[in-house]
């Protein structure tokens, strides 16, 4: 695992620890961690902090360059809304962890020239599969699950 992924991994190890579902992401700039940020959807009550998300939050605002030279690792399937917004600031790469517990919009980042790259990091896998094993109700809640879908 490469440093980029591994300060991803840290970040999902450090939402868990708050309370939080385990998902980390960092936004990287010719070499350097300009952002950072894990799921903070329970901890700050939000409906939008998804990893990638916060990564971009404390990133802060950047020129339009600096996103279309940027690699955003996340150690999860970007979601709908994640995915959106790495097409919106033209993030050109995006390296995954792994996308066996969550499919994201892998197929809509390729559509739109996104070079999408999946470890399937066997630490990451344990790390969700874990979480959804012991926290259903919230991961059903995360991704959109309710009661009633089949």
């Amino acid at each position: 695992m490469d440093q980029f992924m591994a300060a991803a991994v840290a970040e999902a190890k450090q939402g868990l620890a708050e309370g939080g579902i385990p998902i980390g992401s960092v936004l990287v700039h010719k070499g350097t961690i300009i952002g950072r940020g894990h799921n903070r959807r329970v901890q700050q009550g939000s409906v939008i902090l998804h990893g990638e998300m916060d990564a971009l939050e404390n990133a802060g605002r950047q020129p339009a360059e600096v996103y279309r030279d940027a690699v955003l690792y996340t150690t999860l399937s970007p979601c709908a809304m994640c995915s959106g917004a790495i097409i919106l600031y033209g993030i050109p790469r995006v390296v995954v962890a792994e996308n066996r517990t969550f499919m994201g919009e892998e197929e809509l980042l390729n559509f739109r020239g996104v070079a999408v790259e999946v470890l399937q990091d066997e630490t990451c896998i344990a790390l969700m599969n874990d979480f959804i094993r012991l926290n259903p109700e919230l991961w059903n809640e995360d991704i959109g699950v309710s009661k009633e879908s089949p």
